[in-house]
């Protein structure tokens, strides 16, 4: 990766060269600095670091943050990099290290969303997942409760089933796709009718699987 394409033009004018910087003297964070280079190599550097000129603290260019990014652009062998100054005291500096660690500590997911962006990308290069953590992350998703629909005996309860369920997702591992409501509606009778039949809905997928794959085979022959 070039230079040029490491550090996109809206940053060049930050950029400095890598040796002039210092990480802070009293880091307590720990980075997973193999995510990160693997998020540089791939997207190059899309927003600077910040560093303290050092004026009030007598320690020059020292990293307030960022200081994961710049080992891992060292670690890739970087020459320069874009960087945003301040110059505070020490007790500034403290202070901007550790919130800015602890704000993203006191950050959360919405995991539901979360799995649903990861599973649109065509791969998951530079995202800082792999493929494994990502079948836990929908294993760990709650399935959402079942909708009770309203009725007042007048037949509004099956219209609004009509309203409500225009469609569904069949999902197994991190693979989903999504299907009618007419094939929700297929799926729900041979789902309640193998229940019926096994007073359990243990193996009903092996079943759709096989059993009525077959059933259509033999009806089309």
């Amino acid at each position: 990766m070039s230079t040029a394409t490491r550090i996109p033009v809206s940053l060049a004018d930050l950029a400095i060269p890598v040796d002039e910087l210092a990480p802070y003297h009293r880091n307590p964070r720990t980075g997973d600095l193999d995510s990160i280079t693997e998020s540089l190599s791939a997207h190059g550097q899309y927003r600077p670091i910040v560093v303290n000129r050092g004026t009030l603290t007598g320690r020059p260019n020292e990293i307030l943050a960022g200081n994961h990014t710049y080992k891992a652009a060292k670690q890739l062998g970087w020459s320069e990099i874009a960087v945003t100054w301040l110059d505070v005291d020490d007790d500034a500096a403290a202070k901007i290290v550790i919130v800015d660690n602890r704000t993203s500590d006191l950050a959360g997911y919405d995991t539901v969303l979360l799995a649903d962006i990861l599973q649109d990308l065509p791969d998951l290069e530079g995202t800082g997942y792999a493929p494994e953590q990502l079948d836990q992350l929908l294993d760990e998703t709650a399935l959402p409760a079942p909708i009770e629909l309203p009725s007042d005996g007048a037949g509004t309860g099956a219209a609004a089933s009509v309203d409500y369920l225009q469609w569904g997702y069949l999902q197994w591992s991190s693979t989903r796709v999504r299907i009618t409501q007419a094939e929700v509606e297929l799926l729900d009778a041979l789902y309640k009718r193998f229940v019926g039949d096994n007073d359990s809905d243990m193996g009903f997928g092996w079943h759709v699987l096989n059993e009525e794959h077959r059933a259509e085979e033999g009806a089309a022959a």
